[in-house]
């Protein structure tokens, strides 16, 4: 009997000692190397369009890349529900309380940024791109000229502010096309400038959300003849919504989001029921180029996105 004892103990020692070794190499093993999964990321941004306008809006371009895609129509924006806090948030892969962006027309941080990247700013998607894939082309064509003071210009390849949304798609197709970047970052106005005009449920607000619309359908159309979209992904959100002729609450209105992955890889699920956070977009970029995300960065990425197949 005492025999049999001693032979469990040494056993059970044993099985602790591979235990307590798995443990020690699982914790001292370097971090997990992702690889690149697409040659292009391509990341638009509406202004203003809230999750509750899916219900009304006639959107066959962004519907396509929903049926053909994975999405979530209850994704989150960061409180304030305002722009230039919001945009920051997505591209730089944390809440306020880290980047220090707070007010909706942030022209540089209102709380001290935790940490500083080499340009002076919290680092933002761009940087990483910058230091981890230095040969490769990134830039950001937006309408709002808010978008400069979030993200680090000096970096970019393309830095566009488009006087309309037109001019916005159709300069970021170009550079697209012509330079075939890494990344790009587009940002439209609408429906936000017609939402503060004559509100977020109004029929003009829906009108400005199909012309949005439209215009990311020309820049899909624009990527399929030049066979871009056979190694792209696209991720298409907002940074807000919208109630009566305002935001920055804490209405659903204003805080639910739509987010949208389409394109190479990307499994064509349909809905999501992940927990989605605006933040969470710039960590999901970050993984599917293979980048490593810094330490204060809070978002992670919604791998569900990829096909298994």
């Amino acid at each position: 009997m005492f025999q049999k004892f001693i032979k469990q103990f040494i056993l059970l020692n044993i099985l602790l000692s591979f235990t307590s070794c798995a443990i020690a190499q699982k914790k001292n093993s370097p971090p997990e190397i992702n690889k690149q999964l697409a040659q292009h990321i391509i990341l638009i941004g509406s202004d203003g369009l809230g999750a509750y306008a899916f219900e009304k809006a006639k959107i066959p371009s962004i519907r396509k890349m929903m049926n053909n895609g994975s999405y979530s129509l209850k994704a989150r924006s960061v409180l304030p529900s305002s722009s230039a806090v919001n945009w920051a948030s997505m591209l730089m892969g944390s809440g306020p309380e880290l980047h220090g962006f707070t007010e909706w027309d942030s022209r540089e941080p209102e709380l001290p940024s935790a940490i500083l990247g080499e340009t002076g700013l919290y680092p933002s998607i761009f940087s990483l791109v910058d230091s981890q894939m230095p040969k490769e082309k990134k830039g950001a064509s937006y309408a709002w000229g808010g978008i400069r003071n979030v993200f680090e210009r000096d970096l970019v390849d393309l830095d566009y502010n488009g006087s309309t949304d037109e001019k916005t798609i159709e300069h970021a197709l170009e550079f697209l096309t012509e330079e075939k970047p890494v990344f790009t970052f587009i940002h439209l106005d609408e429906p936000d400038h017609t939402g503060h005009k004559l509100g977020f449920d109004s029929d003009e607000y829906y009108l400005a959300v199909e012309h949005m619309d439209s215009l990311v359908g020309q820049l899909l159309s624009g990527l399929e003849k030049s066979k871009m979209m056979e190694n792209t992904i696209i991720i298409f959100t907002a940074d807000h919504g919208g109630n009566r002729k305002s935001h920055g609450g804490k209405t659903l209105k204003e805080v639910e989001i739509p987010w949208i992955a389409y394109g190479k890889g990307i499994s064509n699920q349909g809905k999501l029921n992940n927990t989605i956070v605006t933040y969470d977009t710039g960590a999901t970029i970050a993984y599917l180029l293979g980048l490593q995300m810094p330490e204060s960065w809070r978002g992670k990425p919604v791998k569900e996105i990829l096909s298994r197949e």
